[in-house]
């Protein structure tokens, strides 16, 4: 009797050991999933922003066609995100584009036509926009990416990991600099009125003299 008691102590053992085996895999599986979808919202986000740009580029070369340098640091650095293998280089390249955007918007300073553009306003608006939604996205990303790392640097879920091939994944990172929005601010600050000339008051005329004492 007590070998058989043994026996299912051994089995009861080993099942709550698979149970918990399991239970860890199937929390790695999750959280890698969970970054995957994460990262697919960032994506989305990243092609709206490169589709926007050839567009941009037109419309800014009709008024500005001699910025050469400034259209081909913005295709340059689109080309770069449209190429971009992993987070790390989409960053990277996110970065640089927001930057040679941020060029690209001060010269539209130099032509008030461009300005009132209704294509570039809209256009400008909407890469705002896009950015804006890629800070959300970059925020959600990064918070599925720091809870997956955790699991598969910290024990016990890292002997699962190293097990079954579980590796770490790159954060979505972005330079403080290019954390503001790509916006630009059309609008002239009031000028405050010039002070009015002070009138130095004349001094008062002297009395007229009174007649001489004899």
């Amino acid at each position: 009797m007590s070998g058989i008691i043994v026996l299912i102590v051994v089995v009861v053992v080993i099942a709550v050991l698979a149970l918990i085996l399991m239970g860890m895999y199937n929390g790695l599986v999750r959280g890698r999933n969970r970054v995957q979808e994460a990262w697919s919202g960032i994506d989305i986000q990243l092609k709206r922003r490169s589709s926007l740009i050839p567009n941009l580029i037109e419309t800014v070369r009709g008024y500005a066609s001699h910025e050469r340098q400034t259209f081909e640091n913005v295709t340059r650095a689109r080309a770069m995100l449209d190429n971009a293998g992993t987070a790390q280089q989409a960053g990277q390249a996110n970065n640089m584009l927001t930057q040679a955007l941020r060029s690209l918007f001060a010269v539209s300073e130099a032509y008030p036509d461009l300005k009132a553009n209704q294509n570039f306003l809209q256009l400008q608006a909407e890469l705002s926009d896009t950015e804006e939604k890629i800070a959300y996205a970059r925020q959600f990303y990064n918070r599925n990416v720091l809870s997956y790392n955790t699991s598969v640097q910290t024990v016990p879920t890292m002997f699962i990991a190293g097990t079954f091939g579980f590796t770490i994944e790159e954060f979505f990172e972005a330079e403080e600099e290019a954390r503001q929005d790509v916006r630009v601010d059309f609008s002239v600050p009031p000028t405050s009125p010039a002070a009015a000339p002070a009138v130095q008051a004349a001094p008062p005329a002297e009395p007229p003299a009174g007649p001489a004492s004899t």
